[in-house]
C-alpha cells in the first residue's frame, strides 16, 4: 500500500531579526547599522513618511550613526521592473553597503530585487522569470522599516514585480531583510481603506496557505486559523476605532506571522487567488488587497465542494458559522462589512475593465496545482467575469 504523505519534509531557518514595538527604530536601529558599511540607500515611496515624521526620525538616526545617505524615491504601489533597474543603478553608482527600505510591501519588494540586481550584470528578470534560475551573487544587505503592514514582505526573500512591457506581474526571489523594524505607531497615519486593504492581504495569505494541498490536521493549519481569527477580530476593532493601537499592533504581527514561513512549514500552498490578482494588477494597476477582496469569494465558491471539511472548519474557527458554504458567505459578508470592494468595477484601474481585458488576464495567469483543485484558464475567466 502506498504511503500517503500529509506533511511535507522541510528545513526551517529564519534570516530576519525583528524589532517590534513603539520606539523600535530609536531603540534598535543604531545598533543594527553598526554592522553595515557607511553608504546607505534610503528607499521610500511617494513621500508620506515626510509628513508623518518617520523620515525625520530615520534620517536622524542614520546621520547620528555617521552614514552617507542616497535617496531612492517614488517607488509605486505595484513596483515595476524599470523601477528596480533605477534603484540598482543608484546602488552601484553610490557603492551602497546597505539598502534601507522604509514603507510597505511595495517598497520592500522593490528593494529586495534592487539588492540582487545591483551586484550583477545579468538581467534578473530574464534569469528568474524566463530561465527559472536563481541569482548566484550575494545581494547587498537589506533592512526594512515597515510603515504599512499587511503584505509581510519584511519577513522573507520573495518579491512581486510588474514588467510593464510584458504585462506580467510575478514573484521573484532575492534578498530577505537582515532586520525589520515593526513599530505599529508608524502605521497610525494611514488612510482607513489602506489599513483594511493591507489587513485583508494578511487574511488572504493565511487562507491560501491553509487551503494548500494537505488535508490532514497539522500544526501549521492550527496556527493559520489562529492568524485568520485574530486578523478578523482586529479588523473589526479598527472599524470601531481606527486609532486602536492594540488592534494595529496585532494586525502588524499577524501580517508578519502570515509570511515568515511558519504557516507554510510542511505544507504545499495554494495561492491561486494571488496569481489571479497579480495578473489583474499587471493589466489594471489595481490595489492588491482590494483586488483580492473582490476575487476571493468567487474563487472559493468554485472550489468549496473540493475541500468541504476545510471550509467548514475555517467557517467555525474564524467566523463562528457552521458549514462549508456558510464559511464562504461569511467571508463575503465580512468583506462588505469592512467596506472593501466586492466588484471589479469598484476597483481603481488605469484602464477600463472589459470582458476582453479579463480574457487576457485569464490567458496569462500562472496556474498552480497546489490547491483543492487546479483551475483551467477557462474557469479563471468565468471567475473573473462573475466579479464584474
Amino acid at each position: 500500500m502506498k504511503e500517503v504523505i500529509y506533511v511535507e519534509n522541510f528545513v526551517y531557518e529564519y534570516p530576519t531579526k525583528v524589532c517590534f514595538g513603539r520606539g523600535a527604530a530609536r531603540q534598535h536601529l543604531t545598533g543594527l547599522l553598526a554592522a553595515c558599511g557607511p553608504n546607505v540607500l534610503l528607499a521610500y515611496g511617494g513621500g508620506s513618511i515626510k509628513k508623518n515624521g518617520v523620515y525625520e526620525e530615520i534620517t536622524g538616526i542614520l546621520k547620528e550613526a555617521g552614514k552617507s545617505i542616497t535617496e531612492f524615491t517614488g517607488i509605486m504601489s505595484n513596483p515595476t521592473w524599470a523601477k528596480v533597474k533605477e534603484g540598482a543603478g543608484l546602488a552601484r553608482e553610490n557603492k551602497v553597503d546597505l539598502v534601507l527600505a522604509v514603507g510597505g510591501g511595495s517598497v520592500i519588494d522593490c528593494c529586495k530585487i534592487v539588492c540582487a540586481q545591483a551586484v550583477t550584470d545579468e538581467e534578473l528578470w530574464e534569469l528568474e522569470m524566463v530561465q527559472h534560475k536563481a541569482p548566484s551573487a550575494a545581494p547587498i544587505p537589506l533592512g526594512a522599516v515597515v510603515t504599512a503592514s499587511g503584505t509581510g514582505a519584511e519577513m522573507n526573500g520573495g518579491a512581486v514585480i510588474t514588467n510593464e512591457e510584458t504585462k506580467i506581474k510575478g514573484g521573484m526571489f532575492a534578498a530577505a531583510p537582515r532586520f525589520a523594524i515593526l513599530d505599529p505607531a508608524y502605521t497610525m497615519s494611514l488612510p482607513r481603506m489602506q489599513v483594511l486593504s493591507g489587513a485583508f492581504d494578511t487574511l488572504s495569505h493565511a487562507m491560501e496557505t491553509y487551503f494548500g494541498r494537505s488535508d490532514r490536521d497539522n500544526v501549521s493549519d492550527e496556527v493559520a486559523l489562529a492568524v485568520m481569527h485574530s486578523t478578523v477580530v482586529n479588523m473589526r476593532a479598527l472599524l470601531k476605532d481606527l486609532n486602536d493601537y492594540t488592534a494595529r499592533s496585532n494586525l502588524m504581527w499577524a501580517s508578519a506571522m502570515a509570511e515568515n514561513g511558519i504557516l507554510k512549514v510542511g505544507r504545499v500552498t495554494d495561492f491561486e487567488c494571488h496569481q489571479m490578482e497579480h495578473q489583474l494588477g499587471a493589466y489594471t494597476d489595481c490595489n492588491h488587497g482590494q483586488g483580492l477582496a473582490v476575487l476571493h469569494p468567487a474563487y472559493y465558491r468554485h472550489i468549496v465542494k473540493d475541500a468541504p471539511e476545510k471550509f467548514a472548519r475555517l467557517g467555525k474557527a474564524v467566523f463562528g458559522v457552521e458549514g462549508a458554504e456558510a464559511a464562504v458567505d461569511a467571508l463575503a459578508a465580512f468583506i462588505q462589512e469592512c467596506g472593501l470592494p466586492v466588484r471589479l468595477s469598484q476597483l481603481k484601474s488605469r484602464v477600463e475593465i472589459t470582458p476582453e481585458l479579463l480574457r487576457q488576464v485569464a490567458d496569462s495567469i500562472n496556474l498552480l496545482p497546489n490547491g483543492p483543485r487546479q483551475l483551467t484558464r477557462g474557469e479563471v475567466y468565468i471567475i473573473l467575469m462573475e466579479c464584474m
